[in-house]
């Protein structure tokens, strides 16, 4: 018997009704064959274009190796890179861009903070899974608010407690901070204080510059530059016993290069944020003592491959600087974000294509052996760099190596 006109028209309006309520979560058909999309963020002009061009490069290089590797079988991951102009505002519109697009699986988002703070809510309200490289704590918490949003790259507390601990270690009692005025320097200033507040060290003072500066010059003098004991008029019981730098890879080197021109003596500690280039120049490069807290990928010429995991980051450091004829600190981290997509998303496909919601659930709970290091993500915690991967660095001869 023929099926009733009314009866073919209430079927295709439930299926209708099925297809919208699951159509902003199932992207297109990726079960076998076509394109997994990862839509990237990055700061590729303005303050922070340094690192977002180092951030394309790495995204790039990874996915032309995930493609190669067969990982995802028949389906090769498409990159959608934007520019954000390292602006908060229009990095916003670029993920309002790609949330509503239905092409899109996962997003990449770039070194900006307070643009992946600020892009939050719409992360979470269209639920589409985005793992940032930037560094504020705010970034991945509360994870409550951040369902959809997780984090990948140095955690800053626990950049902050390799510092401490090593000045304690080396009976330094006093230290002044340079920091930046946006969400990861106030973040900075935040939990230096707190851990040097722990170990009985003294903050004799810090100094804020802003993201956009390009000349440190005054606030470096001023932090370096005792202030002088008005009854005594002696100036030496006041010298910090260190500098600690808290900015991008940029300001710290002009940071580094201010301290020089003052003839400032003691040693420069920089936070994991100011891992750029492998090799440093100028002032940066005849300092007395400049140290780094970061991952051992800047200087895994000095590691002996002892397992597979530092076998692939060595084998990551000779691809990425053959590639491009040298090497950018934060790369490996782009690249372990494209890693981690591409295996959720393998573990995630159904019969009927892959979710977001699939993924997310995955991401949630990945562990992962990183070119950056022991990478564990948990329901409780979404910035997944575990501290163990962060070690300190000592610059020798224009180049970084192994403190130890």
């Amino acid at each position: 018997m023929r099926p009733t006109r009314s009866a073919v028209i209430t079927v295709l309006t439930s299926t209708l009704l099925a297809s919208s309520l699951t159509g902003c979560d199932l992207v297109s058909d990726t079960a076998a064959g076509g394109e997994i999309v990862i839509a990237a963020d990055l700061e590729l002009s303005g303050a922070a274009a340094a690192v977002g061009k180092g951030y394309q490069r790495a995204l790039e290089l990874k996915v032309e190796q995930i493609n190669e590797s067969g990982l995802l079988g028949d389906r090769t991951i498409r990159l959608d890179v934007r520019d954000n102009r390292s602006d908060p505002s229009e990095s916003l519109r670029n993920i309002g861009d790609f949330t509503a697009d239905p092409q899109v699986t996962a997003i990449v988002m770039g070194s900006c903070s307070d643009c992946a703070v600020g892009a939050a809510r719409t992360i979470n309200d269209k639920r589409v899974p985005t793992i940032s490289l930037a560094p504020a704590t705010a970034v991945a918490t509360p994870v409550a608010e951040r369902r959809y949003l997780f984090k990948l790259g140095p955690n800053a507390a626990d950049s902050a407690a390799a510092v401490a601990n090593e000045l304690r270690r080396r009976e330094i009692e006093r230290a002044s901070l340079l920091h930046t005025d946006d969400e990861y320097g106030l973040d900075g200033l935040r939990v230096m204080t707190a851990e040097l507040d722990k170990l009985g060290i003294e903050l004799v003072d810090s100094k804020r510059i802003r993201t956009t500066d390009t000349d440190v010059s005054q606030a470096i003098a001023t932090l370096a530059d005792p202030e002088v004991d008005p009854f005594t008029g002696s100036a030496e019981d006041e010298d910090p016993g260190a500098l600690l730098v808290w900015t991008s890879a940029e300001q710290a080197a002009l940071a580094t290069d201010s301290a020089a021109q003052v003839g400032y003596p003691g040693p420069l500690y920089l936070d994991a944020a100011a891992a750029g280039d492998l090799f440093l120049t100028g002032g940066s490069a005849d300092r007395a003592e400049v140290n780094l807290v970061f991952t051992q990928t800047m200087v895994i010429d000095d590691v002996i491959a002892t397992t597979p995991a530092k076998a692939a980051r060595k084998q990551w450091f000779r691809d990425y600087t053959a590639r491009f004829g040298s090497y950018y600190g934060f790369s490996s981290f782009a690249a372990d974000a494209v890693q981690l997509i591409a295996e959720a998303v393998a573990a995630a496909t159904g019969p009927n294509g892959v979710s977001r919601e699939s993924v997310r659930d995955i991401l949630e709970t990945t562990q992962l052996d990183g070119l950056s290091g022991p990478i564990r993500m948990t329901p409780d915690n979404h910035s997944g760099l575990m501290p163990q991967a962060l070690t300190m660095l000592v610059a020798r001869g224009g180049r970084w190596r192994l403190a130890s």
